[in-house]
């Protein structure tokens, strides 16, 4: 048995901190703020803060250590950094980290050990260089991924004003230690420049006093962005029975006191309304209207996650500062109730989704979603709110959670930043080159990937360095090409040939088509031009052979070619009792369903779906009662037992993972009527998967669950020694234990055999493993490895053996 070793390495620099090979850089410390600007990105943890280039090289990173210095006044307090080896007192914790590219700078707040705001104004290109720094609040004291901050534009008559606005968390219970005296409430609006009439992060407006926003209640904040002059912030209202998702509007004109006065707000409305809860957030790329995505936990948990799209356009019918959870100055007596807002598609059930960013690719949306079992899921998905099948672009091999807010890299916008507690990942939107032909290429459904006819590979768009390539269309498809059998009232047959493909330049002006046949040339004189993407073959026989005609017609797309075999046949003659068979099989020819029966396409409906209301209703058949193991890591089982009734004529069992992407299956054998065997096949997605069985005419029944999960990691051996002769107990420690098979030693390269006795069997619930280890050949070093199908997962555990344990512990 072959061992497999992985091998990290690592290219470091300063201690703590790293530079990966595979696309990652990892911080000495967690996370706590994440910026993006149009090529460098801005991480501060808890004592770091650090400057990185797009492929997250390290530019600079600066201690965030440093002494607490009174001044001549007693509440004049600022905050000094110190070197890395002088003695230091405070650390400045960031809360709030704002890239304000218009003015070249990097704004950082936060709190010191004091207990007091302290913000800081940074060079945007070196960080080393502090342009401005006061003792003041802005943000929440506590670091929290419930409160937001982001930079806004208020139009004035003459300029435009930049200010700071913050939508602190607000939990009545535990309320924020105010002993520093700022004054702040729910939503805030702060200067930026001293020349805006109050000083740089002043929250007055001047004879206005100061305005801000309340609130009634506990309120969690999850995004804000601004898209013209309308400010969007999310929010979950919370309360002791329910919990509402409330989005709110302002409009960013006049001044702060009129754009804080201007709130109007929405509900958002998901399928479990008092208990959902908003997760995650992303604006969708585009104009009017304006398009939004957000995941929901529908239990109030984490487990149960969707992703649905809304339209979130400003409602002109407005009342200004009427909302029931939200006010300026006092509660209004008289409250609106606010709009509801229902989602336009939900995209995407999946457990534990953390995090969602949504890019435009053509008349695609495609949505990268974070998990908290440490996966990268790409979703696309057509204009029609038609969701493709998803990926996995990333997958870590433990279950650390993904950071709520996802980055595009803004140099290549080929890249996903993926944050999580101590590292940043710099992900490829898609593999296309992993695509080896014309059809694997379009059948992956990627519209970042373009067939390169000069290249001959699949690449992504700006890649292919002339126009000479061929990709998917705007609405979802399932083949590349099509066609349709009419015939008109004078009885002339035609086909209709189109290509469901979108091309460069170059391709659509020169296409062409040429139908052959056995029998030569089959069309007549009087053929239509061929129009990109479709070609028309009138047919110069008006009657079509009982048996079908076999016609081959090849397309002229550039450098690439294309060809697609049809039968052709009268679709007349396509006849029988009405069944879901018969219509499947009449709008595979190109004809049309019309009442009841086959007609040519011209006079049915040629979508398939017309034939799911002939499906036959569910058949007493085989049931599925059990699957063991029914939880196992994503590389699969071997040997897994299926038991339920009537299960002896199955032939294969289905594995399927989301409606569609295309289903595994696998062979079964000792079928005993009640019980069979088969292998539970590796996936690239982690979560639950449907499975049922399959008879010998295709049909599938029943219905269960399968889970795939993260494969084993091994946190610690004990005893970590043992004595020459071996047989001594040994518990492993560590995460997913329960989907482990066996133990191998290396040096012995032989199995070590889970024991039977009852005090010694995996407890999951525990997390441990107990083995009695074999004796080795000589005393050395010694790895001991998980077994899961196809892959040895390394546990992280190396103990020694030592001649005298025995004889010193008396065993």
């Amino acid at each position: 048995m072959i061992l497999l070793l992985t091998l990290l390495s690592v290219l470091c620099g300063e201690p703590g901190s790293c530079l990966e090979e595979d696309g990652g850089f990892t911080f000495n410390g967690d996370i706590r703020q994440f910026a993006v600007t149009s090529n460098t990105l801005y991480v501060a943890t808890k004592e770091r803060l650090y400057q990185l280039s797009h492929d997250l090289s390290l530019i600079n990173n600066l201690t965030q250590r440093g002494i607490l210095k009174t001044g001549n006044q007693q509440d004049d307090v600022q905050f000094y950094r110190v070197s890395e080896t002088a003695e230091w007192n405070a650390t400045f914790s960031i809360n709030v980290l704002l890239p304000f590219t218009k003015n070249d700078s990097l704004i950082s707040c936060g709190v010191t050990d004091d207990d007091c705001g302290h913000c800081e104004i940074l060079d945007l290109k070196n960080i080393s260089n502090l342009l401005y720094r006061e003792h003041f609040q802005v943000g929440p004291l506590k670091n929290s991924s419930r409160s937001v901050s982001f930079l806004v534009d208020v139009k004035k008559k003459t300029q435009t004003d930049a200010y700071i606005l913050t939508a602190i968390q607000q939990n009545k219970e535990q309320p924020e230690n105010n002993k520093c005296g700022i004054n702040q409430q729910t939503i805030n609006l702060h200067d930026t420049d001293n020349k805006q009439g109050g000083g740089i992060f002043s929250l007055t407006d001047g004879a206005s006093g100061t305005p801000g926003i309340k609130s009634n209640g506990d309120v969690e904040f999850v995004d804000g962005f601004q898209i013209s002059s309308t400010i969007y912030l999310f929010s979950n209202v919370l309360s002791a029975r329910t919990n509402r998702v409330r989005l709110i509007w302002l409009e960013g004109e006049k001044n702060k006191t009129d754009t804080l006065k201007s709130l109007w707000g929405a509900t958002l409305s998901v399928s479990n309304g008092e208990r959902s809860r908003l997760v995650a957030s992303s604006v969708i790329p585009g104009e009017q209207p304006v398009l939004w995505s957000g995941v929901f936990s529908i239990d109030g948990g984490d487990t149960d996650t969707e992703l649905m799209v809304f339209d979130i356009s400003p409602d002109n019918n407005r009342n200004a500062d009427r909302d029931p959870d939200f006010y300026t100055s006092v509660p209004s007596e008289v409250r609106v109730t606010p709009k509801i807002l229902k989602p336009k598609a939900v995209l995407f059930r999946h457990s534990y989704m953390t995090s969602v960013l949504a890019v435009r690719k053509r008349g695609w949306m495609v949505f990268f979603i974070g998990t908290g079992d440490g996966q990268l899921i790409k979703l696309s998905v057509d204009r029609n709110y038609h969701a493709g099948c998803p990926t996995v672009l990333y997958r870590t091999s433990d279950d650390r959670k993904v950071f709520p807010k996802l980055h595009l890299d803004p140099v290549d916008q080929k890249h996903v930043y993926v944050p999580f507690r101590n590292q940043v990942k710099r992900v490829r939107v898609s593999n296309c080159s992993t695509y080896t032909n014309l059809q694997q290429c379009w059948s992956a459904q990627d519209p970042y990937c373009v067939w390169c006819g000069s290249k001959r590979s699949c690449t992504f768009e700006d890649d292919c360095t002339d126009s000479d390539w061929l990709s998917i269309p705007d609405e979802s498809q399932h083949k590349m090409i099509s066609h349709r059998v009419e015939k008109d009232t004078n009885g002339q047959i035609s086909i209709k040939v189109r290509t469901h493909l979108t091309v460069g330049e170059e391709v659509s002006s020169r296409f062409a088509c040429q139908f052959v046949a056995s029998s030569g040339s089959i069309c007549a004189s009087n053929n239509p031009p061929p129009q990109f993407p479709q070609c028309t073959c009138i047919l110069s026989d008006r009657t079509l052979p009982a048996d079908g005609l076999y016609v081959t017609v090849k397309f002229r797309l550039g450098t690439s070619p294309l060809s697609e075999r049809l039968r052709l046949n009268d679709c007349s003659s396509i006849s029988g009792a009405p069944s879901f068979e018969l219509c499947q099989q009449c709008i595979k020819a190109g004809c049309g369903w019309n009442k009841n029966s086959c007609s040519w396409a011209n006079q049915g409906n040629t979508d398939d779906k017309v034939c799911k209301e002939l499906e036959p209703g569910k058949k007493s058949g085989p049931e599925i009662s059990s699957i063991t193991p029914n939880v196992v890591s994503f590389y699969g089982s071997n040997h897994a037992v299926l038991s339920g009734q009537n299960l002896g004529y199955v032939t294969r069992v289905r594995i399927q993972t989301h409606a569609e992407c295309t289903p595994k299956e696998s062979p079964t054998w000792d079928n005993a009527g009640v019980s069979l065997m088969f292998h539970i096949p590796s996936i690239d997605i982690k979560g639950v998967v449907r499975v049922c069985v399959i008879l010998e005419d295709g049909s599938c029944h029943g219905d269960a669950n399968i889970t795939y999960r993260s494969s084993p990691s091994c946190g610690n051996i004990t005893p970590s020694s043992s004595w020459m002769s071996g047989k001594r107990k040994l518990t492993l420690t560590g995460s997913h234990l329960e989907v482990a098979e066996g133990v191998v030693h290396n040096h012995t390269k032989q199995d070590v055999k889970l024991p039977r006795k009852s005090s010694y069997q995996i407890k999951y619930g525990d997390k441990t493993v107990s083995l009695s280890n074999p004796a080795p050949h000589r005393v050395s070093a010694i790895l001991l490895s998980l077994l899961i199908p196809g892959v040895l997962a390394v546990l992280l555990a190396i103990y020694l053996w030592r001649k005298s344990r025995s004889d010193r512990n008396g065993f």
